[in-house]
């Protein structure tokens, strides 16, 4: 019997001319550095520490093959060999530590924030202000030549291969799917002539870099939009893909303007891998499966079952650089798991910030002095107030650094506000995150007491060095009249406590919390969430799972209707969730549409009686006939203790909530915990 933890996914992979340690790639990921000053170097870093992680084969983010393709004007390109040069140092790193890396080459096509971008067609994207033109024939014969050059210039700089993107609704996904390539000469028309662009690219860049370089196609195996590429188009596509020479076809799932979630919370683990292994049946290269695979053993399992042949993990590689390693020696506990929750990463991606992650803040910042777990020059006795996301980090990141940490949580659980989030369908990775702290304050000695309300006094008489206040937040009451009227919950007595509640329900506060609080509402306990059933997903989104309608779209989502009558009201005009991150609250908006869940903006709240809620809308009076009244309008520190204990003379700091109530979120806090650590 194997002492292997994970037999199938930590086994070797013989492509031929190399052997890979085992079977996980880290993903392609832009995270922001790549055009930074001096961010190559910091890039160099960010994938060096996951190749001494363990991490088979790294993709690098996406370089541009021409000024027409870049990403947006400026972005990181690889034209010349000069260019070549300054990549090289990437490809350095990851060798020095034992581990392989490719470069991704992309041309965005229509996606390209860009004036100059050029597609197959004149076709505007939705999520884009800039109209493309449609190539000549000659800039596309020029566009295949720009694909291998780059292979080679990639070859040239010390990297192992290439990952040619062909997928997420980029320039080549683009020329494959109808809807973007209308063209009527040789490059377009009939599915033989569009599929003879990325052929070409694969076959030239083959023929550039010698038979001794890894060629990985990334291949869009689900458009998840009308008129994408048909289920035979994109096996017939992997297997010319095989025959012009690539090494590996990896996965892509769904464009950029589709609007069903793929890489979200709420998208269940693995839930794509069903189209993965189509294009697994039908070739002889190995297949990498993608999306929502974030724990070793969902990886093993795809692995064991034979729907591909590696996984290709990105954001989970953002949460723990050392998942492999970690996972090859039974640490599993140990590993800090991807949640899915975008907010550190594609959320800043995608509003020009350098991506890091939520539950690991040194991600992304593993050269700057304040993200160094160093051990602390003068050991100290810290006492930690509260055990939510803010004070277990910084009780766990003190502890790394030596000092000896006391943990005080009144509750009979460690987690504070992930313990509300875990509860709502499609949240349920946040109980990852809390496992994981459980390991660490373990692995780190720190002495926790659950149930327990420490005073002044004690922590006087501890003899603490330093007291850290991560006591988090409280509701926030808004001034209605009636707001004491015992049909007035807060999400705090739902998700918290579990108090009952009726049929008829509306919620005041249309933010994260009260979107939170609705699905939690609208879901029916007796049906299976949507985050861990894929098929129940597949329906609620109108993913076609037998693939039989085109780009994989049914015709007809079938939702789960709305367990309760739920009204969302709001006192601004603007869209529901509209402080929420971009990558996300669209499919957060979508979900409660299509569950038949009202929303009522612009709203001033009159008063709460036994009838329900009154309201003025529009200078008209407006009455909800509802059971209950869900207060979900933000919270306010809870400082009590901090008040208490600034006479006492012990050294404090707030932290987390407790900080500050405005705009909470996790991120924020997470990252106050770890960075206070470092500096005690």
């Amino acid at each position: 019997m194997s002492t292997t933890p994970y037999p199938n996914l930590l086994a070797p992979l013989d492509l031929g001319f190399v052997t890979l340690p085992n079977r996980v790639i880290m993903g392609s990921m832009h995270i922001g550095l790549e055009e930074a000053p001096k961010g190559l170097e910091r890039l160099a870093e960010f994938y060096a520490e996951r190749a001494r992680g363990g991490t088979a084969l790294i993709v690098t983010g996406g370089v541009g093959v021409s000024d027409t393709g870049a990403l947006a004007m400026g972005a990181r390109k690889i034209t010349t060999e000069a260019e070549a040069e300054a990549l090289s140092i990437l490809a350095k790193r990851v060798h020095e530590d034992g581990g392989r890396i490719l470069l991704q080459l992309i041309h965005a096509g229509r996606y390209a924030y860009n004036p100059k971008q050029a597609a197959p067609s004149a076709i505007q994207a939705p999520i884009n202000p800039f109209k493309p033109r449609a190539m000549s024939s000659d800039e596309v014969v020029q566009t295949i030549a720009d694909f291998a050059e780059a292979a080679r210039l990639a070859q040239l700089a010390g990297f192992d291969g290439v990952e040619i993107m062909g997928s997420e609704g980029y320039l080549i996904n683009q020329w494959m799917a109808v809807r973007t390539n209308q063209r009527e000469d040789d490059w377009g028309g009939s599915f033989e002539k569009r599929m003879r662009f990325p052929v070409e690219i694969v076959r030239q860049a083959r023929a550039k870099t010698g038979p001794n370089f890894i060629i990985m196609y990334r291949e869009s195996m689900l458009d998840l939009l009308a008129d994408g590429n048909s289920r035979d188009e994109v096996i017939r596509l992997g297997q010319a893909i095989e025959a012009a020479g690539a090494t590996l076809i990896n996965t892509g799932i769904g464009w950029h303007e589709a609007r069903i979630p793929t890489i979200a919370t709420r998208v269940p683990r693995a839930a794509f891998a069903w189209a993965t292994a189509l294009v697994k049946q039908a070739v002889h290269i190995p297949v990498v499966a993608s999306n929502r695979i974030n724990t070793p053993e969902v990886a093993e399992q795809l692995i064991a079952d034979g729907l591909c042949d590696m996984v290709s993990m990105a954001r989970p590689m953002l949460a723990d650089a050392d998942f492999v390693v970690k996972a090859a020696t039974h640490r599993r506990a140990e590993i800090n798991i991807c949640i899915a929750c975008n907010q550190a990463c594609l959320d800043h991606t995608f509003s020009g910030k350098a991506a890091s992650c939520l539950v690991n803040p040194r991600a992304g910042r593993e050269t700057e002095a304040a993200y160094q777990i160093t051990p602390a020059h003068q050991l100290k006795k810290i006492a930690v107030v509260g055990a939510g996301p803010a004070g277990l980090m910084a009780a766990v990141t003190a502890a790394q650094r030596g000092h000896q940490v006391s943990l005080y949580e009144t509750k009979s659980e460690i987690g504070g506000q992930f313990n509300l989030a875990k509860k709502v369908p499609g949240k349920e990775e946040y109980a990852e995150t809390i496992r994981y702290f459980a390991s660490q304050l373990a692995r780190y000695q720190v002495k926790l007491y659950l149930n327990k309300s420490v005073t002044v006094d004690e922590l006087v008489q501890g003899g603490y060095d330093h007291v850290i206040i991560a006591s988090g937040v409280v509701p926030r009451m808004p001034e209605i009249h009636g707001i004491d009227h015992p049909m007035v919950l807060t999400y705090q007595d739902i998700l918290g406590a579990g108090k009952p509640v009726g049929n008829r329900v509306a919620i005041i506060g249309g933010g994260g919390i009260g979107i939170d609080t609705a699905e939690f509402l609208a879901h029916d306990p007796a049906t299976p969430s949507t985050g861990l059933d894929i098929d129940a997903f597949c329906a609620e989104w109108g993913i076609d799972r037998q693939f039989e309608a085109r780009g994989g779209v049914a015709h007809h989502p079938q939702p789960h209707p709305s367990f309760r009558q739920i009204s969302i009201v709001q006192r601004s005009n603007k869209k529901l969730g509209d402080n929420l991150g971009k990558t996300t609250v669209w499919a957060h908006r979508r979900a409660l549409e299509i569950r038949g869940i009202d929303v009522i903006s612009g709203a001033e709240y009159v008063a709460i009686d036994d009838s329900g809620l009154h309201l003025m809308v529009g200078n008209k009076p407006q009455h909800l006939a509802v059971d209950n009244v869900v207060i979900c309008v933000g919270q306010e520190p809870h400082r009590d203790l901090y008040h208490k204990i600034q006479s006492s003379g012990l050294k404090v700091d707030l932290i987390g909530g407790a900080e500050s109530a405005t705009k909470l979120d996790a991120k924020r806090a997470i990252d106050q915990g770890f960075r206070l650590a470092t500096t005690l």
